[in-house]
């Protein structure tokens, strides 16, 4: 039974958000999946005083640290590192900086001799020497700067349960797949990445660490007198990820949970074949979709139709993208290196997903399947009948697109293509004319290959084709492990090593804010769908 108070437990899980019962919570994922194994758990939530991790007694095997579903810098920070605790915009809950390591520290302190593992996306794109925008300098790996025992990089499930395996036979840690040990030395079987002596001393060194990082092979990294150990990632199933989300979630929310307006939310698949250069997922969840079983789905869309709050409305059907539900290799190729977004074997048919909303929507109970995750639009378009039923039966209102924007260069060095924008806009329009449905965009400045003359183009065309509900756009925020922070860092494709312009003085970035800004804000005024909250958003980033 999991609990926060009143005896020893096996797992103390730390987290930086507060702890929901929810397979959208880090923690809550966690928790679950400990206690169906028969492990108790505590959690500890956005601990802060010495009382506060005092609260538990030490646990028999680990501390399990969660920094939660964002990068505490990023929670903390606006791309111009002004802190958005002190933004009159802001909706968020302040955490430490660096909460990974806050909470690593006070571990050592108040818990000598405790077994840490560190998880999450603060530590799986922090496992290797990366560049940090906040100290505009390069770090460590969060391994070692954290002196936690072992780090589980993506999904942590399959691993989480092999390492509590070895700690109760009191087994060692090495070589678990899809986790990163410190070791004094390594075997052939690894790829040998730049040093970080190497790294820090030559850019283009960096370069190569960023072509070099993959989650399908293992890897090691140089420190002075020690390694930095990559293993593979384990090969998660739909089979995983339907025992995964089969467990027995009561779904309570804490009251001031950002998962609220989630809380009937049925997550269909994980990982993404996008390949966007400022994204690090692939690095994460993997560049493969797992998809869940049809069956595991609909079997839990039941399930909600008798939980007492439930009132018919499933919140959102989807993943990182929504529309990337089963789309996979019709050649079952998995170990090729090919792109998959522009790969001729790609199954982009939509036909499993629109099996799977037909048959959702149908339950007993079930008054609408709302589809409010992004969808990626050029693949959308592939099936005008995707779009049409999605119009039909799945929209709240709005459809969230991120065309990110229409310079060619820019795109380029984002690894994006929206040549067919116009044509998906024109069908959606097809599909929509009598009803009061509208795309919401999402846009980028400030990313490598942008200059002011660009976010001035970009502003052209917004105003050119009406765009009136730009729901959203955000100023580059260079995060690590991803493609474009590299290029922000370094000055150079990793891939091409041709130089490649960057904004980095705050001057210019203000500037393109403004841009973008003031268009915005003139198109929503005139604009008749605008929501109440848009100029917040706005503003906010």
């Amino acid at each position: 039974m999991i609990v926060k108070t009143g005896k020893d437990f096996d797992v103390i899980i730390i987290s930086a958000e507060y702890y929901d019962d929810h397979p959208l919570s880090p923690a809550g994922i966690i928790a679950r999946v400990l206690d169906s194994k028969g492990y108790t758990v505590g959690i500890i939530e956005k601990p802060e005083t010495k009382q506060d991790f005092l609260r538990l007694r030490s646990p028999r095997l680990c501390f399990c640290v969660v920094t939660g579903s964002m990068d505490s810098m990023v929670h903390n920070f606006t791309p111009l590192k002004k802190e958005r605790i002190k933004d009159a915009h802001s909706r968020i809950s302040r955490i430490p900086n660096r909460a990974l390591l806050f909470y690593c520290n006070k571990i050592k302190q108040y818990h000598k001799g405790s077994i840490i593992i560190i998880g999450g996306i603060e530590a799986s794109l922090r496992r290797f020497a990366h560049y940090d925008f906040w100290d505009n300098n390069l770090r460590r790996s969060i391994l070692l700067d954290s002196r936690a025992d072992i780090l589980v990089y993506g999904n942590g499930e399959i691993q989480l349960i092999e390492i509590m395996h070895r700690l109760r036979q009191g087994k060692e840690l090495l070589g678990i797949n899809g986790t990163c040990i410190v070791s004094k030395t390594h075997d052939d079987s690894f790829i040998d990445l730049p040093s970080f002596e190497l790294v820090k001393e030559n850019k283009k060194k960096f370069c190569e660490m960023q072509r070099l990082c993959s989650n399908d092979v293992n890897l090691a990294q140089e420190y002075t007198n020690n390694y930095v150990l990559q293993f593979s990632y384990p090969p998660y199933s739909s089979k995983d990820l339907d025992w995964v989300y089969s467990l027995s979630f009561s779904r309570k929310m804490h009251p001031s949970s950002h998962l609220k307006m989630a809380q009937f939310s049925v997550v269909t698949h994980r990982g993404c074949i996008g390949a966007c250069h400022f994204c690090a997922l692939s690095l994460h969840q993997g560049s493969r979709i797992i998809s869940r079983s049809e069956e595991s789905i609909l079997s839990e869309i039941t399930n909600l139709t008798k939980h007492p709050k439930f009132k018919g409305y499933i919140d959102d059907l989807g993943g990182p993208s929504a529309n990337m539900y089963r789309m996979e290799c019709k050649k079952k190729h998995r170990d090729c290196n090919n792109d998959c977004i522009h790969c001729a074997y790609l199954d982009t048919s939509h036909i499993h997903l629109i099996n799977l909303l037909k048959k959702a929507r149908s339950i007993p109970g079930v008054k609408k399947v709302f589809v409010r995750s992004g969808i990626r639009f050029d693949l959308a378009f592939k099936n005008p009948f995707y779009l049409q039923e999605l119009s039909k039966y799945h929209i709240s209102g709005g459809l969230k697109i991120a065309p990110e924007h229409c310079s060619h260069s820019v795109l380029e060095a984002m690894n994006k293509d929206n040549n067919v924008l116009d044509t998906f806009i024109n069908l959606f329009h097809q599909f929509n004319e009598s009803k009061r449905q509208y795309l919401q965009y999402y846009f980028m400045i400030g990313h490598p290959g942008e200059s002011p003359n660009e976010t001035k183009q970009l502003v052209q065309m917004i105003k050119k084709k009406k765009l009136e509900n730009v729901h959203q756009f955000q100023l580059f925020t260079p995060t690590p492990m991803t493609v474009s922070t590299c290029m922000y860092w370094t000055g150079y494709n990793p891939f091409t090593m041709d130089k490649i312009f960057c904004v980095h003085d705050y001057h210019t970035k203000k500037i393109m804010k403004k841009l973008m800004l003031v268009t915005i804000l003139e198109k929503n005024k005139k604009g008749k769908k605008a929501s109440g909250n848009k100029q917040n958003d706005i503003m906010s980033m």
